[in-house]
């Protein structure tokens, strides 16, 4: 099947999530173009058209934004066939000279035409070249309904939207979770989502550890997506706020999940672990760029607390175990960001580095002071 994916504000994290959690066969050109920021920069999302053997389902992945599929006739001749009744039609331009003209022209052609042959059809209006995630799932062209439908042009291509983030859903597990405490870190669900898949493919029903679990978003989104969750946190409070949470998420008795105390750095896990996925301690939370003495506290605390947990890990785990982890880096005043200098040592532990240089996969909004830095591990 060939798809196209709209990907998050940073597409290396989403083809990074794509690639590895084994969804893609093969990536087509415009790669390049994503990691580029886009086929039209400053008006439309990266994308990437790609090839995979199997069914996706847009709700596993924090970093896709819309997902289609191509269509092999012409647009007028798919919507011709479509069920009676009125058609609610989108369209966004993903094309080389993309824009909101573009988008909005195709889309009033493909009326007039089939107004001509007597169907009813409503455009959704373009403020872009592409709708954005928020026009299309509440105009309801996620492709639950046949005659809303939202197509996508790529150059001579044309594809098909099957599936649209469900933006209000991570909204509703983030904001009304009982429990919340902001002080600890807010953990995106959407990056709980990235950070289970970095791990690579997992059987249904694996165990997923996260060891600083906090107010249990990695285990939230584990469950959602079919795993065990099992998890451990050095606060007696953080425990009871993610039990809590976990309670108000999981409505079937088949789902199960298992939530301790304990110190990441000396716990003894008490079942087999299929995968680890997690965010450790990221440090004291800045308002603004950090000293130079601030900084090496703040690396050495940091860096103390990971490496004490893996070497703990290590004899815990089989080899072959992925281990995902979100650790602290913290922006200068150059603009760029100062890692954890952390790899060698983790090396002796024990483990191979998936991605050593580890470009691309700093997970931050524009001028955040504390960055996620994302190290792919796997047991030797």
């Amino acid at each position: 099947m060939k798809y196209l994916a709209v990907l998050g504000r940073q597409p290396e994290i989403s083809i990074a999530e794509l690639t590895l959690s084994g969804s893609c066969r093969t990536f087509s050109s415009p790669t390049s173009r994503a990691l580029s920021g886009g086929a039209s920069p400053g008006l439309s999302p990266a994308h990437v058209e790609f090839e995979s053997d199997i069914s996706i389902d847009i709700n596993r992945f924090g970093g896709i934004l819309k997902l289609a599929v191509k269509l092999e006739e012409k647009p007028l001749e798919y919507l011709q066939r479509l069920p009676e009744g009125k058609i609610t039609l989108g369209v966004s331009d993903y094309s080389k000279k993309a824009s909101r003209k573009s988008a909005t022209v195709e889309a009033l052609k493909l009326k007039k035409i089939l107004t001509r042959h007597g169907r009813s059809v409503r455009v959704v209006e373009n403020k872009d070249a592409a709708l954005s995630t928020a026009t299309s799932l509440h105009n309801g062209l996620s492709g639950k309904n046949e005659r809303k439908v939202e197509l996508i042009k790529v150059d001579n291509g044309w594809y098909r939207v099957i599936g649209v983030q469900d933006i209000d859903a991570y909204a509703k597990r983030d904001q009304a979770r009982p429990a919340r405490d902001a002080k600890v870190g807010m953990l995106p669900p959407k990056l709980a989502q990235i950070l289970i898949n970095l791990c690579g493919p997992l059987k249904p029903g694996s165990t997923i550890l996260d060891p600083f679990c906090g107010t249990g978003v990695v285990l939230q989104e584990a469950v959602l997506m079919g795993y065990q969750a099992y998890g451990t946190d050095i606060s007696e409070r953080m425990v009871e706020y993610s039990k809590k949470n976990l309670d108000w998420l999981v409505k079937s008795e088949n789902i199960l999940f298992q939530i301790s105390q304990g110190d990441a750095t000396s716990f003894c896990w008490e079942q087999p672990i299929d995968a680890v996925a997690c965010e450790g301690y990221l440090g004291k939370p800045f308002s603004q760029v950090p000293t130079e003495m601030a900084l090496k506290e703040q690396k050495q605390e940091c860096g103390a607390i990971v490496l004490g947990f893996l070497k703990n890990l290590a004899g815990q785990i089989e080899a072959g175990t992925p281990v995902v982890i979100a650790v602290p880096a913290w922006l200068r005043g150059s603009g760029e960001y100062e890692r954890l200098d952390i790899l060698d040592e983790i090396e002796t532990m024990g483990y191979n580095v998936n991605n050593r240089s580890r470009e691309g996969l700093l997970y931050h909004r524009p001028e955040q002071i504390v960055a996620r830095d994302i190290i792919i591990l796997r047991k030797k």
